[in-house]
């Protein structure tokens, strides 16, 4: 079979595609607006500061509101598919389709065993599943430790030339390529999903709305109790994957979709034209593509269980490609923005904003407000005095005590969901956490600039924990 360009979103739609991260028009946009600024600023410093105070404190109550209204949203009925074991049991294994499993492994030497067992533990009919491993031709040691494994005849090993970008995604199209299946799913090396998920997604598209491209299945952790920054991780990923997802996926908007166990209809993906090479965090990117193009994506009450970063070092790393592929996405989807708004429509062009858009200027701006606020409540800094006036004082006030209510409260209640009981409280003490993400944050600013594609891989196989 002849495969496809996996870079074909660059060439034949570059206007969707990361390649080039800053277009000309944004950067003399970013550059007239920084400039006009700083003219302000020059000629009457106190009406500048007022502005961007007030600017700033408005967006954090905005931001705040809407972590709210998502999590009152995220308890409806209609947040999630959810499927029992009885709808499970009136499938028909004859009946059930061919189902590809993409996995990109790169040095993942030590998660194949382990990998290779949690998949043959699915409850998917063997001779149905078209396992792909992804292997880098040049990753001898994964290569190898791949062809010491006796696996069955489902899986086969895909390799992927060596060429720039060496990127999860451009490894995911080449993958998509060769897919057989009439649905796919992703997984990482150290993924760990219920034996029913396949079954709960063939229930799931076949009882949804025929433009459901996109089936969505929570993410957490097999070993929350590891570290402290373990039960930080599992508060936040509780709080995003059980909560802030749910409540987007109830409002039918535009949802970042998780970087694995999203599953698809293969077709339509493959006139997507799969994932962007160039994107480092090509999940986000995905699901506000699909929207765009007319498809939807719904949250499917399911878990896979993945490993928490355990080493400091390695989170920030991994943080950062997040995030640099958060402000990929935003400035990939901003460079025509009357199309935007004409394709996603102002009610999802809205969602896209503040929840890709909004949580990065959160974070990049939480350090300056951090300070000031240390300042002020330390030092009585009158010298802030003029910058906020009675209203913005007030709502900045409002900002400090709801806003950050919201964030924990959202944390806490995660874990309260996921049974996690004894890790609530670490919800409560998350703004040490909340300073690495922002620490990630302006690191993958400044990566953006200067080594846009660069793919910080994050290393597994740092616990003994497994699933349950």
């Amino acid at each position: 079979m002849t495969v496809p360009d996996p870079l074909a979103l660059a060439h034949e739609r570059p206007e969707l595609s990361a390649f080039q991260p800053f277009w000309k028009r944004q950067t003399i946009a970013l550059a007239l607006l920084l400039l006009a600024f700083c003219l302000l600023a020059a000629v009457h410093p106190r009406l500048a500061g007022r502005l961007f105070f007030s600017l700033a404190t408005f967006f954090y109550l905005l931001i705040s509101s809407y972590k709210m209204f998502l999590l009152y949203r995220s308890v409806r009925s209609d947040a999630e598919l959810r499927f029992g074991r009885s709808d499970i049991a009136a499938l028909s294994e004859d009946d059930l389709p061919l189902y590809s499993i993409l996995i990109p492994l790169y040095r993942e030497a030590e998660s194949l065993p382990h990998l290779a067992a949690s998949l043959q533990r699915l409850d998917y009919p063997a001779d149905k599943l078209d396992i792909q491993l992804l292997l880098e031709e040049d990753d001898r040691e994964t290569r190898e430790a791949a062809a010491r494994l006796a696996l069955p005849p489902s899986f086969r090993l895909t390799l992927i030339p060596p060429s720039l970008p060496r990127t999860k995604p451009k490894a995911c199209n080449i993958g998509l390529a060769h897919a057989r299946g009439e649905f796919l799913v992703i997984y990482d090396a150290e993924d760990q999903p219920e034996p029913d998920q396949l079954k709960k997604a063939v229930l799931g598209f076949r009882r949804s709305d025929p433009r459901v491209l996109c089936l969505q299945s929570k993410l957490n952790f097999y070993n929350p109790r590891q570290n402290w920054l373990t039960r930080f991780f599992t508060a936040e990923y509780s709080s995003w994957f059980d909560l802030s997802l749910p409540g987007l996926s109830s409002l039918r908007t535009v949802m970042p979709l998780g970087g694995t166990s999203n599953h698809f209809r293969t077709e339509p993906l493959r006139t997507l034209l799969g994932w962007d090479a160039y994107n480092v965090a090509e999940d986000c990117d995905l699901g506000v593509r699909l929207c765009r193009a007319g498809w939807k994506t719904r949250m499917l009450d399911t878990t896979t269980w993945e490993e928490a970063c355990s080493d400091l070092g390695f989170w920030i790393r991994q943080r950062t490609r997040w995030y640099k592929g958060y402000m990929q996405t935003f400035l990939v989807h901003t460079r025509q923005p009357i199309r935007l708004l004409r394709e996603l429509g102002w009610r999802n062009a809205f969602h896209f904003a503040l929840i890709v858009g909004g949580m990065l200027i959160t974070l990049l701006l939480n350090p300056l407000f951090w300070t000031l606020t240390a300042l002020w409540f330390i030092r009585r800094f009158s010298a802030l005095d003029p910058f906020f006036p009675p209203l913005v004082f007030l709502m900045g006030a409002t900002c400090l005590f709801v806003g950050n209510f919201a964030f924990m409260y959202a944390g806490a209640l995660g874990c309260y969901r996921r049974r996690c009981f004894d890790l609530v409280k670490y919800a409560l003490l998350m703004p040490p956490y909340w300073l690495l993400m922002s620490i990630a944050a302006w690191r993958a600013l400044v990566q953006l600039v200067v080594n846009p594609f660069h793919w910080e891989k994050t290393r597994h196989g740092l616990t003994t924990h497994r699933a349950p």
